[in-house]
């Protein structure tokens, strides 16, 4: 197996092509939950926007996990040791499920006491309790399932994502018909019945991914169940490249919920809204988001191969084909808004005022096209404290935006939407200089 990467186009294109697809799958997943969920009402809609943005919390702490795992292998496969690949795998799954059920902890023990206290309406409120506290069971199944990303990523092996995740979407898809209706013979759960149907979902993923990955002898290969003791000096690389991915993931998804919540107090129509903008801004940014894992894992091999000088060229690729594809993204998106607005079942009034939020949306996609690869070519280099230093720098920014605009100045919503090019031109006005700067060169991970 060749874990020695180039950096042509091609190269590019054969990584993220694959990550795209399996992106595209649980985004596919998630817009039929809100979907069927908004055929039960607008307050049903508009909870989905809280309880999506909170378990988003949880799952990009374990994409941190996964984002710092796959630098590290990545790097591994640049030096040509599949065995030192094997062993990060191992000990990643175990600091997953420690993460996972801390994730379970906090939500039972804290989450209901700070959704009741901002949360302006008690019926919302209760609705998105009692649906996390179902929920987040799924979450261990989500960390080792992201656990599969770091390795397929990490040692070119994208093409086998798509089974984990085309079974996943499939089973969700016909469990949120059945169980959020009472359709199929099975009982009509409302609203709760999208989270037994995501749990169940993820759980058949997993199940899925790991067979393929015995299947395809994967597991001899990176000496999975040759390393079986826990070696603490593993375990502590992993925690120092993946805390401070972890913490500005985490950061960013927090800011996201403090969003929503002042959304929440402009009323349920706009968080309905801003819920449907969070399944279009998903949908169309998920080639973004596979180049930028694209970049990771590339940038890591190539300095693992000893090719610095290759890095700056290698991210200018990838930033072209990214933005190449997000502009005929945003001229599909801006031609036929009401196209996207409609599979929501709202009423006209609903369309209406959503497609002034998508024109801004749509062009913080284009602006994420180019932010995300330079951070995450930041990712890559191995300095993940540089990624959590413009993260935090980026976030008092946007939070500072979004409240005066939406609370205290009481703006809205089109300009609170507009945060989102705040964020993403800080972003990268910071990564890019870093990077422009060579400072990341001769970074050991």
């Amino acid at each position: 197996m060749e874990l020695r990467l180039d950096t042509s186009y091609r190269q590019i294109l054969r990584m993220a092509l694959p990550i795209s697809l399996a992106m595209l799958v649980p985004q596919i997943n998630f817009i039929t939950n809100n979907i069927f969920l908004g055929g039960l009402g607008e307050r049903e809609l508009a909870s989905a926007g809280i309880t999506g943005v909170y378990y988003l919390i949880f799952a990009v702490i374990g994409n941190g996990l996964n984002n710092g795992l796959q630098a590290l292998m990545a790097r591994r496969a640049g030096q040509n040791l599949p065995k030192e690949i094997g062993r990060l795998f191992y000990h990643g799954v175990w600091v997953a499920l420690v993460i996972a059920f801390l994730g379970i902890a906090i939500t039972y023990s804290v989450a209901p006491t700070i959704l009741r206290a901002t949360i302006h309406d008690a019926a919302i409120a209760t609705e998105v309790i009692d649906f996390l506290l179902i929920r987040i069971w799924g979450l261990p199944f989500l960390y080792l399932y992201v656990m599969r990303n770091a390795l397929l990523v990490g040692t070119n092996q994208t093409k086998l994502l798509v089974w984990g995740t085309l079974s996943e979407a499939v089973v969700n898809i016909v469990l949120d018909y059945g169980l959020i209706y009472g359709n199929l013979g099975l009982p009509a759960m409302g609203f709760n019945g999208a989270a037994y149907a995501s749990i169940i979902a993820e759980a058949t993923g997993l199940g899925v991914i790991y067979f393929v990955i015995h299947f395809k002898g994967l597991h001899k290969t990176f000496a999975f169940f040759e390393q079986t003791k826990v070696d603490f000096s593993v375990t502590k690389l992993i925690l120092i490249q993946s805390t401070p991915l972890i913490l500005q993931f985490a950061i960013s998804i927090i800011s996201w919920e403090f969003f929503y919540i002042l959304i929440e107090h402009h009323g349920p129509r706009a968080l309905a809204i801003s819920n449907a903008m969070r399944n279009i801004f998903g949908l169309f940014g998920i080639f973004c988001w596979a180049f930028a894992a694209t970049t990771n894992s590339m940038v890591s091999n190539i300095i693992g191969q000893g090719r610095t000088e290759e890095v700056l060229p290698l991210i200018r690729k990838v930033v072209r084909l990214s933005v190449s594809i997000s502009l005929l993204l945003f001229v599909f998106i801006n031609l036929f808004p009401t196209f996207f607005l409609s599979f929501y079942g709202q009423d006209q009034a609903f369309i209406q005022e959503a497609i002034p939020v998508v024109r801004i949306v749509s062009l913080a996609l284009v602006m994420m096209s180019f932010g995300t690869i330079w951070l995450n070519a930041v990712t890559g280099t191995g300095n993940s404290k540089v990624n959590l230093m413009i993260e935090l720098i980026t976030i008092i920014i946007y939070c500072v935006y979004v409240y005066l605009v939406l609370e205290y100045w009481n703006m809205p919503i089109t300009w609170g939407w507009g945060s989102e090019w705040v964020y993403w031109i800080s972003m990268f006005s910071m990564a890019y200089l870093y990077m422009k700067s060579g400072k990341w060169k001769g970074k050991m991970i």
